[in-house]
């Protein structure tokens, strides 16, 4: 009998979950609808797999269609934004439908769990990357140190999407947008908070870019690392209670978080007023107005912006700032804004990835443990570089985990109800074994 599953959203990092379902739809007999706002941009994908496949316009905020297209499905598959999980996950529930996205569980997806398992319904969250791929590799090297009696008495991670050193060009940043450019620009609007030797650390959203920590990956160099939300969430699913030190983390190359750091200080992340601009104020004339007002007539709007932050003026920080064209009479381009919206804009267009770009997945995990009354560190690394900009290493490294998840759950070799997130040995052993054997993504111990 033929599994019917649906895919909701096909956006940047969808084509290599799409291309796994649709390698997979003859052997594992599925059809696959894909529901997206502009499905036009599958077609050729699509094409020459019209037996197993078709394409469907969905907008999100039609939840009549949403129930009519969860009620034709066995599978529900979800690459929309993270807010909208909680409307697909409460039509899965009500249609008896299983879940699979690459989106932590936020709360209203959490109280769904009892509901979910009276439904006999999974919703399985965190199977992508970050969250995803993270919890896997994370459990299994867990699993290995406790296997050989280690007691690990310090955990950290980090991840980041950022380019491929042959990509990195001219950009000083390093950096260009293979995720939601807004999730970027807003990343880190709250309290970091971290264990760190048994006592609890927090860092605020004005400090977070100032504290980072250098990190080394084998083959690709010096990154730094700030802290995530809340680490403090992974004690009890990594069975982490007891230990003394746990931070997760996201990596850049190094300059970026000074440089973003400015641009926190300034004011240009704020997502909370809108400034009532027109949309020819130029960006020189934006900087201008949140800078105070000089005593000396005629300073140029970097020299001030210098002083105001107490930037080298010919330093890094303020020759990123200046390669964004923050000084520039460009208009903004966007009228009624807020700050953190002119900024996306600019940076869409600073930061966006070209045909010929080659993006870079880098995650970490260190592992301090006492066996024997030793001392020992474990690093587990992982480097995945994109095709090109449309099958970026993100795509890889999201879809890939994502399908393999919904394979699995379609089999019917994911017993549990209700909510879950793959920690379990019998979930992400043969999904990282897949992922080793198939597609070369393999973990590389120290």
């Amino acid at each position: 009998m033929t599994t019917r599953l649906l895919l909701l959203g096909a956006g940047r990092s969808a084509s290599s979950l799409i291309q796994y379902l649709l390698r997979h739809a003859p052997t594992e007999n599925w059809f696959l609808t894909v529901a997206d706002v502009n499905p036009a941009h599958l077609a050729p994908v699509l094409a020459a797999h019209s037996q197993y496949a078709r394409a469907v316009p969905f907008s999100t905020d039609n939840e009549t269609a949403l129930d009519e297209l969860v009620a034709q499905a066995d599978v529900v598959v979800s690459m929309l934004p993270a807010a909208l999980h909680p409307v697909v996950a409460r039509a899965c529930v009500r249609h008896g439908r299983h879940l699979a996205t690459a989106s932590y569980v936020g709360p209203e997806i959490a109280a769904l769990h009892d509901d979910a398992r009276a439904a006999g319904v999974t919703l399985l969250m965190e199977c992508g990357l970050d969250p995803g791929l993270d919890h896997m590799s994370a459990m299994r090297a867990i699993a290995g140190i406790r296997a050989r009696g280690g007691v690990i008495t310090s955990f950290k991670s980090y991840c980041g999407g950022l380019l491929a050193p042959a990509a990195e060009g001219d950009n000083p940043w390093k950096y260009k947008f293979t995720w939601n450019p807004r999730n970027v620009v807003l990343a880190g609007q709250s309290t970091a908070k971290y264990l760190e030797n048994g006592h609890p650390r927090y860092i605020p959203y004005q400090q977070l870019f100032a504290r980072t920590e250098a990190v080394s990956v084998p083959g690709y160099g010096a990154f730094e690392g700030y802290a995530n939300r809340d680490s403090l969430g992974y004690w009890a699913p990594y069975g982490l209670d007891d230990i003394p030190t746990i931070l997760r983390g996201t990596l850049r190359r190094p300059g970026y978080c000074a440089a973003w750091h400015a641009l926190v200080r300034l004011g240009l992340t704020d997502d909370a007023v809108n400034l009532g601009n027109a949309e020819t104020l130029t960006w020189a004339e934006l900087v201008a107005a949140y800078l105070p007002s000089s005593r000396i007539p005629h300073l140029d709007t970097p020299v001030r912006l210098a002083a105001y932050l107490g930037l080298n003026p010919v330093g890094e920080e303020m020759g990123l700032l200046n390669w964004l064209g923050l000084f520039s009479d460009r208009p903004v381009g966007h009228a009624h804004a807020t700050p953190a919206q002119l900024l996306e804009r600019l940076l869409s267009e600073k930061w966006q990835l070209q045909p010929q770009d080659h993006d870079l997945i880098v995650l970490q995990h260190q592992f301090e443990y006492e066996l024997g009354g030793v001392s020992h560190r474990l690093t587990s690394s992982l480097a995945v570089e994109g095709d090109d900009a449309t099958h970026t290493g993100m795509a890889k490294t999201v879809g890939l985990p994502l399908g393999m998840a919904v394979r699995r759950l379609v089999r019917g070799e994911v017993a549990q109800r209700g909510v879950l997130i793959p920690v379990a040995a019998e979930l992400y052993e043969p999904i990282l074994n897949e992922l080793a054997v198939e597609y070369g993504i393999v973990f590389h111990e120290e």
